[in-house]
């Protein structure tokens, strides 16, 4: 419900147990979830350990550096890493690490208890998208997720199919459709069947103005973040790995024409994801959620797939 949730950051307990005791209700009654937290709320950044360390070992280290890092003291922050590759020549390992304000997940698995679900795990957005369309490998391969939604988008930057940067802008698909149904004067469902079917580059002169200033203003950060990110330089002033191409997800990326614009941007490969590349051999098994209703579904498919890796 709008104003449960502003930011990341629940702001009616009640309302949001509501919620999603109704969802467990309607859905016979599931007893455990995996759930994703809001990247805004979230801190994303990597570091090297020496391989020879142990979780624990790692975990104190990460904990030791986290006031120079992020604006938190440690005792305000739950955390934990992934492993993004390993240089035994060097001995050591590049990890990334989420961290979050202690309050918010509390409060966040305060709400879940409530509604008589037991969480398996809290984990950010974007791991969870990655998980679904990023590339599960150790080769290094970056990529710029882009998580286009109905109120807000998620910025990613993906190393072996992890999350290394994540950034979130207040563009979101609603701002068009909004534009279209005034301009238009048509039904949201009818604004909706514009913008897929159509598109940015669509005849219509006033549908092709609604549409391309929030495309515009997607594309400006979306380039300025791949652009910052291509041209990185390490100590040794040696180029970092460039990002080899753009994804789209999230329910707004079925906006007709917008890999094509973006990729006239940033000058570089860009596709929408394909939700089920992880989950299943389309040879074999269709899922029964369409193509473009499967954006929609990018962070909770992502999820779904920690029980089955």
């Amino acid at each position: 419900p709008q104003g449960a949730v502003v930011g990341g950051v629940i702001k009616d307990r009640t309302v949001l147990t509501r919620a999603l005791s109704d969802l467990k209700r309607t859905q016979k009654g599931f007893s455990y979830a995996h759930a994703a937290l809001p990247e805004e709320a979230g801190y994303v950044f990597t570091m090297m350990v020496p391989i020879s360390q142990d979780r624990a070992q790692i975990l104190s280290m990460i904990e030791f550096g986290l006031e120079d890092r992020i604006p938190l003291s440690p005792n305000e922050t739950v955390f934990d890493f992934d492993i993004i590759h390993s240089d035994g020549a060097s001995g050591q390992a590049e990890i990334a690490v989420v961290a979050f304000p202690k309050d918010i997940a509390e409060s966040y698995a305060a709400v879940f208890a409530a509604a008589g679900i037991e969480l398996l795990s809290l984990e950010i957005e974007a791991r969870s998208i990655a998980r679904a369309i990023g590339v599960q490998s150790s080769d290094g391969t970056v990529e710029l997720l882009v998580d286009f939604g109905r109120t807000r988008t998620g910025l990613a930057i993906l190393r072996s199919g992890l999350p290394i940067f994540t950034s979130t802008v207040e563009v979101g698909g609603d701002g068009i459709t909004k534009l279209l149904m005034e301009r238009l004067s048509v039904s949201k469902e009818e604004a909706d069947a514009f913008k897929n079917e159509h598109g940015i580059f669509s005849t219509n002169e006033k549908g092709a103005e609604a549409i391309t200033g929030v495309a515009a203003a997607l594309a400006d950060e979306v380039a300025r973040l791949y652009h910052y990110w291509d041209t990185r330089r390490d100590d040794k002033g040696d180029r970092i790995a460039t990002v080899s191409r753009v994804v789209l997800a999230g329910g707004s990326s079925n906006l007709k024409g917008l890999p094509e614009y973006i990729a006239s941007k940033v000058q570089a490969p860009t596709e929408r994801a394909d939700m089920w590349v992880n989950v299943c051999d389309m040879d074999e098994y269709i899922p029964p959620i369409d193509r473009r209703t499967s954006f929609s579904y990018s962070t909770a498919i992502g999820l779904a797939l920690r029980s089955s890796i």
